[in-house]
């Protein structure tokens, strides 16, 4: 009997053994080992591992602390590592500080923005990442040190530190930020330690007046103005390198009235008595008396405080009419499901996109004087006539082109130099002197009837804003003589549509790891415009020809942003038998982002089987992409059936597989049972990397059988 109590006690004591060190938190056990993919699986993280297991607060992970279950910290501090951050940390929930910093990487891209949510130190500096500072750093509101200096980041810092009232020490020095800094700045209350030097800023420093800063260099930027007083009482304050004022500073606005007390009395004496307690009128009189400077003085203050009582009054007429609660909010690439407060407070850095549909389209700019009519100034006014456009523009940094450069560039618009033609124009090849080579397009009128020149210049400004590795970015523009032309980067090898099809005369067809990374490029492009840019774009138009290959058959998705003013009805009408549309678009023609992911879904498609997504040269049956394709994404034998023939069966099975799984899923004819792109992308992330894995466990090349007869892991898509 009491050896089978020792048992017993010896299998709890081992269960509890494996509880204690066996039992990391799986999102933590998931985040890791894709972080160590993305690190490209170094030797010298040892206990790391980029399977789908691990124990790493059970086993000796290098650099990684728990508290229990829960992953605390990860500091990898000088480790020579190279690669990205991965896509996945945002769920370690618990892990309150990562230290990166003096690695190599980035490898010149953004920083991303799925983050810990809860970090309390993030530090990055010594890398090479580049692009803006993600919005999601907006939401961690633990955030006590935020150090990313020594990278590669640009652009004008967006107003994302709102919530950041815990920071104590930021450091963004010897980056090429550049504009001026946010507003705000003014809202973290606990910063004591501020490094920007060595960035191209603009503008003053005043947004910092008001902080509890002890430690402050702004050393080698271009800010101008003044230091501000309270600023130069700092002891450790280095400001060098700027285009500092000189002179008495002007005062702070609003003006600050003469303190209580003092009389403003222009014309009196300078050797008058202003003390109220010396009773000094002129006229041999007591307190009470008011000799005429003092009149004078009381005649201006009427005059004036009469004056702004009638500028407000007129004003509160205008204001009224300028405001619209229903007007959406600009797209602007950098906050995933911001709030309304937020939005507000970014109007100060964008500008407002009337809906077309709703409303009648904006008239140019005009600096005249406002009509003398006042009624189309009223809040109960509903007439037809245009709106005024807000001015406050965010800054476009795209080249202005004329006319004239762009028909030498393109021969006068040849036909020899067009390229390709869209719903919303003509697409041109264009070289210029310096050899350069872009891509014009030409706006057709007849697609944006409404398309006015301050229509077109706020089109401008929002698209300039959009940023990514896998979007067609835009270079220029053109708006002169009623003309509307944009200037995007030049891609070598077309559109996927035609490369698809092209005969193998002239091109080698895509091989499926380059179908995948077309895939997987794609969907992070439409990810961005759907979970990053604020508010969500949706495409409308995401179709293989708005795809087009750079010379390493990189995606890039162009029209991004154009469908903000949605074409006429006749456009819509053109779409609905082109086979990209979903079944809702079709019923109801509004588009949504689910609509965007079933579109996505049929490209997919394409470079799974190499059909167009309509064909009527094909029998009735098998017209229709996915009418034909959905009941057979399930059935192994099938899908072989299915697969582009320029393939020659050089494809991994599991992988062809797990394509064809996330396909089903994008084109069910729901849309709220279509995943949203982020997990599009994190199941296309997957499939690469255990097509990686079974590449090197069996050592094959990824393209024939060898790598299909080994694969033996089954499909873990998660939606």
């Amino acid at each position: 009997m009491g050896g089978i109590k020792a048992l017993i006690l010896a299998c709890i004591l081992v269960l509890n053994q494996s509880f204690v060190f066996g039992n990391t938190d799986q999102n933590d056990v998931s985040a890791l080992n894709v972080l160590y993919t993305s690190f490209n699986s170094p030797s010298q993280l040892t206990g790391w591992s980029s399977a789908n297991s691990g124990d790493p607060c059970g086993q000796a992970w290098l650099g990684v602390t728990c508290a229990g279950s829960s992953v605390k910290s990860i500091k990898l501090s000088g480790m020579g590592l190279t690669g990205n951050l991965g896509y996945n940390l945002n769920n370690m929930a618990s892990l309150t500080e990562l230290d990166l910093s003096n690695n190599n990487l980035g490898g010149g891209q953004q920083i991303p923005y799925n983050l810990p949510p809860n970090l309390e130190r993030f530090n990055l500096a010594g890398n090479q990442f580049n692009g803006n500072l993600p919005y999601s750093i907006s939401y961690m509101v633990t955030l006590k040190y935020l150090i990313l200096g020594h990278n590669q980041l640009q652009g004008n810092l967006t107003d994302i530190f709102y919530k950041l009232t815990n920071l104590t020490t930021m450091d963004l020095s010897f980056n090429s930020l550049t504009g001026d800094l946010p507003q705000s700045f003014s809202s973290l209350t606990s910063l004591n330690t501020l490094y920007v030097q060595n960035n191209q800023f603009t503008g003053t420093i005043d947004v910092l007046a008001a902080l509890p800063l002890e430690d402050l260099n702004v050393e080698s930027n271009r800010f101008t103005g003044w230091i501000p007083d309270r600023l130069q009482k700092i002891n450790n304050l280095q400001t060098g390198g700027n285009s500092w004022s000189s002179g008495p500073a002007p005062p702070p606005p609003p003006y600050t009235p003469p303190p209580p007390g003092r009389k403003v009395n222009p014309g009196q004496n300078s050797n008058s008595g202003n003390n109220p307690s010396s009773g000094g009128g002129s006229g041999g009189g007591g307190s009470s008396g008011i000799g005429g400077g003092g009149i004078a003085g009381i005649i201006i203050s009427v005059l004036a405080v009469g004056g702004i009582v009638a500028f407000f009054l007129v004003k509160k007429k205008s204001w009224k009419g300028e405001q619209n609660p229903e007007q959406k909010q600009p797209f602007a690439p950098f906050a995933p499901f911001a709030s309304n407060g937020e939005k507000e407070m970014k109007l100060t850095q964008t500008v407002s996109i009337l809906d077309n549909s709703a409303l009648p389209p904006a008239a140019p700019i005009s600096l005249k004087p406002p009509p003398k009519i006042h009624k189309s100034f009223d809040e109960n006014d509903t007439s037809n006539k245009p709106v005024a456009k807000k001015t406050d523009l965010a800054p476009i940094k795209a080249t202005v082109y004329s006319i004239a450069d762009l028909q030498m560039a393109t021969n006068s618009f040849s036909v020899d130099n067009l390229v390709g033609e869209g719903s919303f124009g003509r697409v041109y090849r264009a070289e210029f002197d310096d050899e350069k080579v872009l891509a014009v397009k030409k706006i057709n009128f007849n697609a944006l009837p409404n398309l006015s020149s301050g229509d077109f210049i706020e089109l401008v400004s929002n698209i300039s804003c959009l940023h990514h590795l896998n979007l067609s970015e835009l270079v220029g523009y053109c708006n002169e003589h009623g003309q509307h032309l944009l200037v995007y980067e030049f891609h070598g090898n077309g559109s996927l549509h035609d490369f698809l099809r092209l005969p193998d005369d002239y091109n080698k067809p895509l091989s499926w790891n380059q179908r995948v990374k077309i895939a997987l490029g794609s969907a992070r492009a439409l990810e961005y415009l759907h979970e990053v840019c604020s508010p969500s774009i949706i495409h409308k138009h995401f179709k293989s020809s708005n795809i087009l290959l750079d010379m390493e058959l990189n995606p890039h998705v162009s029209d991004s942003g154009l469908a903000s003013l949605v074409p006429n009805p006749e456009f819509q009408a053109s779409d609905e038998n082109s086979g990209y549309t979903a079944p809702e678009v079709s019923m109801s023609g509004q588009y949504s982002l689910k609509s965007d992911i079933y579109s996505f879904g049929v490209v997919m498609l394409e470079l799974l089987t190499g059909r167009k997504p309509f064909d009527g040269s094909r029998p009735r049956s098998e017209q229709s992409l996915v009418r034909w394709a959905t009941p057979q994404l399930h059935d192994i034998d099938a899908l072989d059936r299915m697969v582009d023939p320029a393939l020659q069966g050089l494809y991994p099975a599991k992988s062809l597989s797990r394509f064809a799984d996330v396909i089903a899923l994008c084109v069910q004819p729901e849309p709220e049972f279509r995943p949203p792109m982020s997990e599009v992308v994190q199941a296309l992330v997957r499939l690469v990397q255990r097509a990686n894995m079974s590449k090197r466990m069996v050592g094959g090349d990824g393209q024939g059988s060898p790598w299909r007869s080994d694969e033996t892991d089954t499909p873990d898509y998660t939606f």
